[in-house]
């Protein structure tokens, strides 16, 4: 009888064991499938405010239906804890569907994949032209964009100059992705400042130029608004450089549009009254550069300006096609002003 109990014991452990696993295992593969499997459910958006412990994270998880099991998102936290994970679960806001299994969702939120808010900067745009924008698009007021450009944040980015009554010119013209929560007039100058840390400032100085670092920016930003054509850009560049040089003015239409806030077309060119209103920016009157940068310049008029080359040029006029006439003396830029001219009057004869 005794050989029979240790047989019937023998043999049922094992079963029971086997048993116990299976339903282990058939629980965990419930609680960790995705709530819904139809693949058009629209994705939820959940905050985890920073310092939310985990528990309660997978509460509100179940509570929003992206879980079934809060004991399941238990045990996967200790899993992590018991297999030494770097990192933890982060605070932000995310974008979760509950067609992704609890793993899945547990595994981006450790990550911290938040959702993020694009938005585009375009090479030329100076920051009046940001403001608008970034307000037009619903993420900062324009006035809290431009009070933040006008605090001159030395104390993290030591290398601007100093003196700058804005930040015209250092942020830099590019496609931006932020956190929605940090979504704000100072961390969007922040980390457009810090983009120009990363590409241009290595572009100064790591070259040799005979300019400053506010008159290298404040340069390429006028290179970048007169240049169309990439092909003319180290010409236009080169153009400036030497007026620079020689003591003529820069005679600059994009600076004397800065100053006064407008913008020319060829229907409405500069007036001559325009041309003449005395104004720090305009470089018709003005010599040498102007107070600020006008605009933020791309990678390739920065790279332009850096040591602009020698030409036989000292004058060039719009064509109002992109292009530009280059002339060698005021005489031949004065004729061709006057056949631009000409021609553009022509066309819009001919519209009418």
């Amino acid at each position: 009888m005794g050989c029979l109990k240790r047989l019937f014991y023998v043999g049922i452990f094992p079963v029971a064991l086997g048993v116990a696993a299976w339903q282990g295992w058939s629980w965990w593969s419930w609680a960790n499938s995705p709530v819904l499997a139809r693949d058009d459910e629209q994705p939820i958006q959940l905050q985890i405010p920073s310092g939310t412990a985990a528990q309660q994270i997978g509460q509100d998880l179940e509570a929003a239906g992206l879980i079934r099991s809060t004991t399941a998102w238990k045990v996967w936290n200790r899993l992590q804890e018991f297999q030494n994970r770097e990192g933890g679960l982060q605070a932000g806001t995310y974008s979760l569907s509950p067609t992704q299994s609890m793993s899945e969702i547990a595994d981006q939120i450790w990550t911290g994949d938040v959702v993020q808010t694009s938005f585009t900067i375009p090479e030329g745009w100076n920051r009046t032209q940001m403001a608008q924008a970034l307000e037009a698009q619903g993420l900062v007021s324009a006035d809290d964009f431009l009070r933040s450009t006008e605090e001159i944040p030395y104390a993290q980015f030591p290398w601007l100059p100093q003196g700058l009554p804005h930040l015209e010119g250092y942020l830099y013209p590019d496609t931006y992705q932020l956190p929605s929560e940090q979504m704000d007039a100072d961390s969007i100058v922040d980390v457009m400042l810090l983009r120009f840390e990363q590409v241009a400032l290595p572009v100064y100085q790591q070259g040799t130029s005979p300019y400053s670092l506010d008159e290298w920016v404040n340069l390429a930003s006028i290179v970048e608004k007169e240049s169309v054509v990439p092909e003319e850009r180290d010409t236009i560049a080169g153009v400036f450089a030497r007026r620079l040089r020689e003591g003529i003015s820069l005679g600059s239409d994009p600076t004397v549009e800065y100053g006064l806030g407008v913008t020319q077309t060829p229907e409405r060119p500069l007036t001559l009254t325009q041309v003449n209103t005395p104004n720090p920016y305009n470089t018709y009157r003005n010599l040498g550069l102007p107070p600020t940068p006008i605009a933020s310049p791309g990678i390739a008029s920065l790279e332009a300006a850096l040591n602009p080359p020698d030409t036989e040029f000292l004058y060039f006029v719009a064509r109002y096609d992109g292009t530009h006439v280059f002339s060698r003396s005021l005489a031949e830029h004065e004729r061709a002003q006057g056949e631009i001219r000409d021609r553009v009057d022509a066309q819009l004869g001919d519209d009418l």
